[in-house]
């Protein structure tokens, strides 16, 4: 049986984790946040995604997502760009106190950085978020133990110009494909929230991130 990565004691071990990090990140100039949702969905943990919506301009429409986007001059912090952000595409509002803290930012094909924020939403239904059809497409939650399956884990490797350039985590077997940098956030929280139960088999997601 997993352990309760929900309960009380679980979450003061990932804030004492991430509160160094939280206090030099904060603050910090980024590109852009996103929320780690972490729920419960019918009495299991689980991570909440979002699909992109496919109307969306850019080469990220119809990506499976976090909620999050750009960081905006009025927002205080990459933690107030998160939690806004999902408001706007979710219309779910997450206190701040339930930010458990910042996971190591990672960077995207132009160097931009981007932001996790890590937050405890309680039990949830994805069925009943009404999210911003501009935004977003669908909703869905995979739980924990899926995640944590080796046979729902792979990777992907990616090649430029030829010759091989990076290797990046997928999640596999749920109603989309979690790939990209989405997939290397996941990846990051697997480790933080489930030590003993996840082990990349490559320990490469730092060749984006470093």
């Amino acid at each position: 049986m997993l352990p309760d990565y929900l309960s009380a004691e679980g979450e003061r071990r990932c804030r004492r984790l991430l509160a160094g990090a939280t206090a030099r990140l904060r603050a910090r100039p980024a590109a852009a946040a996103v929320l780690v949702p972490l729920c419960s969905v019918r009495g299991v943990p689980a991570l909440l995604y979002t699909l992109r919506s496919s109307r969306l301009v850019g080469r990220h429409k119809g990506d499976v997502s976090f909620p999050g986007g750009k960081c905006d001059p009025t927002d205080q912090d990459v933690v107030h760009t998160a939690l806004r952000e999902t408001r706007e595409e979710l219309g779910l509002t997450v206190p701040e106190e339930h930010v458990w803290g910042v996971l190591q930012p990672v960077h995207d094909r132009q160097k931009a950085t981007v932001v996790p924020v890590l937050a405890g939403v309680g039990p949830l239904d994805p069925q009943s978020l009404r999210p911003n059809p501009k935004e977003v497409d669908q909703v869905f939650a995979l739980p924990l133990a899926h995640l944590l399956q080796e046979q729902n884990q792979g990777y992907t490797h990616f090649c430029h110009r030829g010759h091989f350039s990076y290797t990046l985590p997928v999640f596999l077997h749920g109603p989309h494909r979690v790939w990209g940098l989405t997939a290397v956030i996941t990846e990051f929280t697997l480790q933080l929230l489930a030590p003993g139960a996840y082990q990349p088999c490559l320990a490469t997601s730092k060749r984006l991130t470093g």
